[in-house]
């Protein structure tokens, strides 16, 4: 099984520019969910939504080729693809000549599907190639909801403190969708900074907003990868808050050219649109 710090992370690499699937290095999702009290039965659905700003090939006459690349791996998935390797693995097309852009196509979701579910068979994952004319309909839009950043509180927590999560008992059921963009991270590997924003929707008991904030914040120290913070972000609402519905989305900014947008709820719904925000 591979680990992450196995991975190419902190390392110096050499860029190979000739098409290289081996570069893709896959990482258990079981490991980090086992510490959460997930076994088997998932008790959320969704997915991780990655997009590409470095996406570059080579048509059959050798001219360069660009394009935007949006990717969807569910979360029902075995594995998670460790960043680095992606953006290794897509540079790898700088000097590989494609028919077209369905070639292309198939070949990032054939490469991309084995790899996320290796080990418990292959199943082609979400991929959109958007073209240059397009780039003009690719928007820019920020999470909704109402905002915890504007409540003027005290920090002293910088790793996750699951007790500053309480709610309101005896007062009557709510839904509401909460935001910050006061989310920060590191990379479990190099310790170098992960920022995004989150969007909490919920149903049932409310909570407390200041110490959810809190809570929140208290990520700002913590190593794991984006994935990983939003699956334990979901976990300890869910578990310490009793909602009825839960919704968990995160996008945070963008490194070597991709972003890494979670989604986790524990009903069915339709994914959001894959818009990034300012910061990204």
């Amino acid at each position: 099984m591979n680990q992450p710090e196995n991975s190419q992370l902190g390392k110096a690499s050499a860029y190979v520019d000739q098409y290289d699937p081996a570069l893709l290095f896959p990482i258990a999702r079981a490991v980090k969910r086992a510490e959460l009290g997930i076994a088997a039965a998932l008790p959320f659905l969704g997915a991780d939504m990655w997009s590409a700003f470095e996406l570059s090939w080579l048509n059959l006459r050798g001219k360069p080729q660009v394009a935007l690349a949006h990717f969807t791996v569910p979360c029902e998935s075995p594995n998670i693809i460790e960043s680095k390797s992606f953006k290794l693995y897509l540079n790898s097309f700088s000097n590989s000549r494609f028919a077209d852009v369905e070639a292309l196509r198939t070949c990032l979701r054939n490469d991309l599907g084995e790899a996320v579910w290796r080990g418990a068979g292959a199943a082609p994952i979400g991929v959109q190639i958007v073209p240059p004319a397009l780039f003009e309909r690719e928007a820019i839009g920020e999470l909704e909801g109402l905002s915890l950043d504007r409540l003027d509180i005290e920090c002293s927590r910088y790793t996750p403190a699951p007790d500053l999560l309480t709610v309101a008992q005896g007062e009557a059921p709510t839904t509401e969708v909460l935001v910050s963009h006061l989310l920060k991270s590191n990379c479990p590997v190099t310790g170098q900074p992960d920022w995004g924003g989150v969007q909490i929707s919920y149903s049932g008991a409310p909570i407390d907003q200041q110490g959810l904030l809190q809570y929140l914040v208290s990520y700002r120290n913590h190593n794991e990868f984006h994935e990983q913070c939003v699956e334990r972000i979901f976990m300890d609402i869910w578990t310490r808050c009793k909602p009825v519905k839960l919704t968990v989305y995160a996008r945070y900014t963008r490194r070597g050219g991709l972003d890494i947008n979670p989604f986790r709820t524990s009903h069915a719904q339709a994914l959001p649109p894959n818009i990034r925000t300012a910061r990204q």
